[in-house]
């Protein structure tokens, strides 16, 4: 009765995946992970936290939320900015994202 299908017979060379296999997919796939996403934000991180390490008074930075200013002083966790001659803000070591090479201020 069946015109349109065949009727399917089981295939005795057929397997599934072999668990040779299954390990080597599951490894490739966490060197993938590995490799593009865990090694590079760990480099970030890394780079991150030897820039709030070696922040000195001077040093010129912008911190999150694109704000640019001078460090004047260093008290443990926070920094003292100037942002313009009459004007400091307290902030977060960790809310610097970047150390500018000195003079960019003067020269915006």
């Amino acid at each position: 009765m069946n015109f349109f299908i065949s009727e399917a017979h089981a295939n005795a060379g057929a397997a599934g995946p072999s668990a040779m296999g299954q390990i080597i997919m599951l490894l490739g796939f966490v060197l993938i992970f590995y490799f593009l996403l865990w090694r590079p934000q760990a480099k970030r991180q890394k780079e991150l936290r030897t820039l709030i390490e070696n922040l000195q008074k001077g040093d010129e930075v912008v911190f999150a939320g694109g704000l640019l200013g001078r460090i004047s002083k260093l008290e443990g966790d926070f920094a003292v900015v100037e942002v313009n001659e009459s004007f400091e803000v307290k902030i977060q070591k960790a809310s610097v994202i970047a150390n500018l090479p000195k003079g960019t201020l003067k020269s915006l």
